[in-house]
């Protein structure tokens, strides 16, 4: 496989449509939840009531952990691309990162062992860290 630079986006859009995919579900759950009477109206008018029940208010607060520290990762990839430090090693810790916050997103959606997710979410920051370390390597030297 040839190796390009443009590569780095690749991740990057994989997380992207995976952070849409778990939007998607903050207004299936509310819906569902809205259905069997669980919830109104009322309680999403500032946020989250205290009645919302944790199966509905998981999505959401997993789509707010995909819009925080994913942030370095995709200024990171764009720094890396403008730069011209993209390499095979950048390009994988961003794969790895990638699979990592979707491995994080799967506990916190599903059984939401928070031991577990706790592991994954300091991997995954510890990779970020790499990635970032990785990068500004050749720019400060």
């Amino acid at each position: 496989m040839n190796f390009e630079p443009i590569h780095i986006f690749q991740p990057v859009t994989v997380l992207a449509f995976w952070t849409m995919l778990v939007l998607l579900q903050i207004p299936i759950r509310r819906f569902r939840a809205a259905f069997k009477g669980e919830v109104g109206p009322g309680d999403f008018r500032f946020g989250e009531s205290g009645r919302v029940p944790p199966h509905v208010s998981i999505p959401n607060r997993n789509y707010m952990n995909l819009l925080e520290l994913p942030v370095l990762f995709y200024a990171g990839c764009v720094v890396a691309y403008v730069t011209q430090h993209v390499d095979h090693v950048l390009v994988l810790l961003a794969w790895v990162y990638v699979a990592l916050r979707m491995a994080h997103s799967v506990v916190h959606l599903s059984y939401n062992h928070v031991i577990h997710r706790l592991v994954v979410f300091a991997i995954s920051n510890v990779v970020l860290l790499g990635f970032w370390a990785r990068l500004a390597w050749p720019l400060w030297r």
